[in-house]
């Protein structure tokens, strides 16, 4: 089946289309609906009415996006009408929805005079927080924008003249980086006279390049002063005519340093390339098909080529939806009036800037496991990186607030956090521990510190704060690592073979002597292997925690800091914790990774520091011991653990949180059953804290919960040490690690 097939299929399976209606506020109960319509929907109503601008205190204007269009020049379509357009103008709702969840009406006119597209969306201010224009020809939609942005008090922004103006902005920010060229002296011909060509030269001189060096081509060829004069061209492609001899666009590119295709494919020949001036910038964006193809122009010249297309398949795709979600993100986070200039660079720079920093294994891995690092091959961040939400909407938010087009003012960090959460409960719980963190940050020993994920998570730490890490293994090999991922820091290292270990080696052998380790083993032990070298170094207090596991199975990852660290004074038992997070709860299931076959005193241990680890998320836990049965409705050796680990937790007066049990699952986590059947149950709401009655129960529980609940997991989180240390899942991720340093981390500074 064709690509054509595939998405008639995915449009017209029910229901039809790719949007829908939901609710955000409970509808269940007549008092639900009272107060969502008739009678208590009056009151809003009243207080908007004598302040309007509680419309967005009380209502989604706030968060709504109004993407119209009336279809005049749809991307690779043309001129195909107003209801024609509405799949592409659906398809942008989702765009905005997925990357930065702003909600979208789109709104398709059937109107082609200016006048009347104007005066139909002026009339819907009351009802947007902002207007997205989208598809409308030039060079009517540069009237239309510019008319509405007069008239209207909230942000209009036509994201085909600017989006691919700030997108290639940043890209030619980053260009001019590497190549070492000045902006201000580069020389730059656009193929292409439409709106987008038209607006991207603008955003180029707002960058910092003159005017004075840009030369358009259109279908004729150069636009010049005399082609003006003569009436040829239209008042915006007049703008940038210059008064230099009539040519061809072979005629412009020779001694250019940057080519910017916003035409059609196939109109750049390899000659046309090599005439160019040395390590040439081409941007050649037309869809589907480039100006010249990204083989071509590579294999072109011999020096350096920086090449970016519109195009997924080959590095550096120009894509809008690096912009226009985030974009309006920030704009309507400060309630702004417009989406100016200042914002729009605001932008640019955002991504420039973040297309340095080291790149999440979730995106290399979206796009194939092909290196990210920024270089020629890398200069834009990729359309699915999610940090592009934190790092260009707070620019954009600022900038507003600098222009005085804010009519609200935030927090930067406090912001951040809250756009965090708008991309899962996981990240909003994470925040909660990476800032008590930040706040007083530990030395934690990274026992594999030769591996690259390892070496990133290092940088991350160090950069964010959250830690000073110590990377375990050889040095050279560590900084030659470093070196290769281009990351600009000097890791703290420790050496086990080149270092002055004895005194471990005495620890060591003091600890396990009488457990079957020799002096000379104790040694090599210490020498050879840096999970027992870090756990050494954690136990004589030279480092506050640490993490391993990363390339070992849990188990023998595990057994070092066991002999070395041991459990607590007043605990006998660890405990491995995963923290489930759905859209709005969180769940910490134990025990998923240690004890097997576990009776009451270790259910009763594994619950009382499951509920220590739940507090320093910020969740006051309630827990709940599982079984098949309910408070006694089957009795048998099984489930007489549970229930008798839940009697002595409730008779231990220092367990000061709410517990219960034996229970099934479903009794612990639904409401109707736990307070509707089991009044006496001593939890009035549902359990956050499941503690599954055996390591089996435990692992199938947590991955089912992930895998058919979308919960995201994080962990496990190693409780009950007498140190903090945590055992990652073999082929973690870099952002995994860092998640449990700082769980580490605070558990050090709980410990001080």
């Amino acid at each position: 089946m064709g690509l054509d097939e595939d998405s008639l299929d995915y449009h017209r399976n029910e229901p039809p289309g790719k949007i829908e209606i939901s609710t955000t506020k409970p509808t269940n109960t007549q008092r639900d609906l009272s107060l969502a319509y008739s009678p208590g929907v009056a009151a809003p109503c009243e207080e908007i009415a004598a302040d309007e601008e509680k419309a967005y205190s009380y209502t989604a204007k706030g968060n709504l996006v109004g993407v119209v269009s009336n279809g005049s020049a749809v991307l690779g379509l043309g001129d195909i009408g107003a209801q024609a357009s509405k799949p592409v103008m659906e398809g942008k709702g989702v765009l905005f929805k997925r990357f930065a969840d702003i909600d979208v009406f789109d709104i398709e006119l059937d109107q082609a005079n200016p006048d009347d597209i104007i005066r139909t969306v002026s009339a819907m201010e009351p009802t947007f927080g902002g207007i997205n224009l989208e598809d409308i020809k030039a060079p009517e939609c540069f009237e239309i924008e510019e008319r509405l942005r007069e008239e209207m008090d909230i942000p209009v922004f036509h994201d085909d003249q600017h989006g691919t103006a700030i997108i290639s902005g940043a890209a030619l920010l980053n260009a001019t980086e590497i190549n070492g060229k000045s902006l201000e002296e580069l020389e730059i011909v656009f193929s292409g006279a439409g709106a987008s060509a038209i607006a991207t030269a603008r955003f180029y001189v707002s960058l910092g390049a003159r005017k004075e060096n840009i030369t358009m081509c259109d279908s004729t060829g150069i636009i010049t002063e005399s082609r003006a004069k003569r009436g040829e061209v239209n008042e915006f492609k007049t703008e940038f005519a210059r008064d230099v001899p009539e040519g061809s666009l072979a005629d412009a590119l020779k001694d250019a340093d940057v080519f910017v295709g916003l035409s059609v494919g196939g109109i750049v020949s390899q000659e046309m390339v090599r005439s160019m001036a040395d390590d040439p910038i081409i941007f050649a964006m037309a869809n589907p098909d480039p100006e010249i193809g990204y083989e071509a122009a590579k294999e072109a010249r011999d020096d350096m080529v920086i090449m970016a297309t519109g195009r997924s398949d080959y590095p550096n795709m120009v894509n809008n939806v690096l912009g226009f979600p985030f974009i309006f993100r920030g704009a309507l986070d400060v309630r702004a009036s417009d989406i100016n200039e200042e914002m729009k660079i605001a932008s640019a720079r955002a991504l420039a800037e973040l297309a340095k920093k080291d790149v999440p294994d979730a995106v290399v891995k979206a796009y194939g496991d092909q290196p990210l690092q920024f270089g020629p091959e890398y200069i834009i961040p990729k359309p699915l990186d999610p940090r592009v939400l934190f790092e260009v909407a707070p620019a954009v938010a600022e900038a507003a607030i600098e222009t005085g087009v804010a009519r609200s003012d935030l927090n930067v960090g406090e912001y951040v956090e809250t756009l965090e959460a708008r991309l899962g409960k996981s990240r909003e719980m994470m925040r909660v521990v990476l800032n008590k963190a930040k706040n007083d940050p530990k030395r934690v020993a990274l026992a594999e510190g030769t591996d690259r994920k390892m070496i990133r998570a290092a940088y991350q730490l160090r950069e964010q704060g959250i830690a000073d890490p110590i990377l375990i293994g050889d040095r050279e090999e560590i900084e030659a690592e470093a070196a290769d991922l281009g990351l600009d820091f000097a890791p703290e290292v420790v050496d086990p073979e080149n270092s002055d270990h004895e005194g471990y080696a005495d620890r060591l052998y003091e600890l396990r002597g009488r457990k079957g380790i020799t002096r000379s083993e104790a040694a090599e032990l210490v020498e050879r292997d840096s999970n027992y070298f870090g756990s050494v170094m954690v136990e004589q207090g030279d480092a506050d925690a640490m993490l391993t596991g990363l390339t070992h199975h849990y188990p023998s990852a595990l057994r070092p800091p066991l002999q070395v660290i041991g459990t607590a004074s007043d605990v006998d038992y660890a405990a491995g914790v995963y923290m489930l997070t759905f859209k709005n709860q969180v769940i910490f299931c134990a025990d998923a990774t240690v004890n097997q076959a576990p009776d009451e005193d270790v259910l009763a241990e594994v619950t009382k520091q499951t509920a220590k680890l739940a507090r320093r998320f910020n969740v006051e836990p309630r827990a709940a011991l599982l079984s098949y049965s309910n408070f006694g409705s089957v009795d048998n050796e099984g489930t007489r653990k549970p229930r008798d680990a839940a009697r002595m937790l409730r008779d231990d007066p220092e367990v000061d949180f709410s517990v219960d049990g034996e229970m099934q699952a479903d009794t612990a986590v639904v409401e109707e059953i736990l307070n509707g059947t089991y009044e006496f149950s001593e939890l009035d709401e549902p359990a956050n804290v499941l503690v599954f009655p055996n390591l089996e129960a435990g692992n199938i529980g947590y991955k089912l919960l992930q895998r058919l609940g979308g919960a995201e997991a994080i962990g496990p989180m190693l409780v009950g040490m007498d140190k903090p240390v945590h055992v990652l899942q073999r082929g973690d991720e870099v952002k995994d690690i860092v998640n449990l340093a700082g769980v580490a981390v605070v558990d050090a500074q709980k410990d001080e």
